[in-house]
């Protein structure tokens, strides 16, 4: 029997910004009807006649072929473009599918299933308690709304559900167990795939032109270097404990700890291969310096992260003020270095620790070790071409806490950070084509200036 015509006209074409995604207009007296049955099979509105169907498995022209179908057999008018029936028509399957042994109706299947999951996370019907990577993908937890809870396997149209648990408590328990180290809160962040999709959803319009900021995750030792000047605005704000005055050129900022035996003098407009940052302890507030650390402009964000940390806990810098170093400080300050397989040498009075490729290390001077009131450098700590090379340095005068030094190595051993990929602001610098002594102007109470 032949359905009763309806008095409404559906046009299915490829959306204009995205080529996967479908567009529905509608037109007539009666397109209401035609709108509901849209959503029905997963059509959502963009305005009072139009609609976009946006998949993550990019079977928009498969599903929207078969709601055509169910409009004409509805009685209503519907058009396919000729592009979509292209499109509807083309025979493909996904490069590298890591199921080759499924047909193409199979990883429809598969992918189908996928979307389901998608769509009840971003309906709220299916809530993830947390997220994690399992070295090869994305890997979440989480619960239906009807009680059952999921161990989710996989991103975008490869997503499974490959366990399920009585109860959140247990699910998450088991998580953890596989993930502990891994494991965010929430849900993953949008994959490129799912932001594309939820643009098509919303706009016909493309997408305003993004800069492309990506990033890569690095050892510590070659991150980049952030915003000196914020992580130290961020330490002051922290810490009470520290007063901060600037000089009136602005150039300088000093921050004071409250027990006047520990300062900062931070060179803003310093030039990256220069001293930006020096660290100074005294015995009392006039006494003669103890020991002193300087690091320049390009130092790693995690680095100088870590060594304001230590001097935010205080158990660093506080330990071992003015004792020489030892066999066995040496040794204890650099133990992350060894327990990372960082090559060890020794040559005449200097001690280095490098990492196998020979881009960053650690080097110990026995000699200045003894001066007390030595220029040169006891520890320097690098990363870059060659120690006399580098990209960035620390240089830390005799009687420089060990424990201080410790924690340094152990950031540049295990420690990781950011980078942007490609031409590196570091790796333009011009480089040091000397090892500079850990000399630095004494810090001493500040002028009369400008207090903020």
């Amino acid at each position: 029997m032949t359905p009763r015509p309806i008095d409404a006209h559906v046009r299915l074409d490829i959306h204009p910004a995205h080529t996967s995604a479908v567009t529905a207009t509608l037109t007539g007296t009666r397109h209401r009807t035609a709108h509901a049955l849209l959503t029905a099979r997963g059509f959502e509105t963009v305005d009072e006649h139009t609609l976009a169907l946006a998949r993550i498995d990019h079977e928009e022209p498969y599903w929207a072929n078969k709601a055509a179908q169910a409009l004409t057999a509805e009685g209503i008018t519907t058009d396919i473009t000729s592009s979509l029936r292209e499109a509807i028509d083309e025979d493909w399957t996904w490069a590298n599918y890591p199921m080759p042994w499924c047909t193409r109706e199979e990883i429809r299947e598969v992918s189908n299933e996928a979307q389901t999951i998608y769509d009840d996370i971003r309906h709220g019907r299916l809530v993830i308690h947390a997220h994690a990577d399992d070295g090869w993908t994305t890997v979440a937890v989480g619960t239906y709304r009807d009680g059952k809870s999921v161990y989710l396997h996989g991103e975008n149209h490869l997503r499974q559900i490959a366990d399920t648990f009585d109860s959140p408590a247990a699910a998450i328990a088991a998580f953890e167990r596989l993930h502990g180290d891994t494991m965010r809160p929430g849900p993953a962040p949008m994959t490129d795939t799912e932001r594309q999709t939820a643009e098509a959803r919303t706009s016909l319009d493309a997408p305003a032109a993004q800069p492309v900021q990506r990033t890569e995750t690095v050892p510590a030792y070659a991150a980049d270097p952030g915003d000196h000047d914020a992580a130290l605005d961020d330490f002051l704000t922290k810490h009470g404990d520290w007063q901060k005055w600037r000089t009136w050129t602005d150039e300088t900022t000093h921050a004071i700890h409250e027990s006047q035996t520990l300062r900062i003098e931070r060179v803003h407009e310093a030039d990256p291969r220069e001293t930006a940052w020096t660290i100074a302890a005294y015995e009392t507030p006039v006494s003669d310096r103890m020991w002193h650390l300087t690091m320049t402009g390009a130092t790693p964000a995690p680095v100088l992260l870590t060594l304001l940390n230590i001097l935010a806990e205080g158990d660093a810098w506080e330990t071992a003020v003015g004792s020489p170093a030892t066999e066995k400080t040496v040794t204890e300050a650099t133990r992350p270095l060894i327990d990372a397989g960082w090559k060890h040498t020794v040559d005449r009075r200097w001690i280095r620790w490098e990492t196998s490729q020979g881009d960053a290390g650690v080097q110990f001077d026995a000699f200045a070790a003894q001066s007390p009131h030595t220029t040169l450098a006891t520890w320097t700590l690098w990363a870059g071409a060659s120690i006399d090379r580098p990209t960035w340095a620390i240089h830390a005068s005799p009687y420089t806490p060990a424990p201080m030094i410790a924690h340094l190595t152990g950031e540049l051993a295990h420690g990781t950070g950011t980078r942007q990929p490609g031409p590196r602001t570091t790796q333009q610098l011009p480089q040091l084509t000397t090892t500079p002594p850990a000399v630095a102007p004494t810090i001493s109470s500040p002028q009369p200036a400008r207090r903020r």
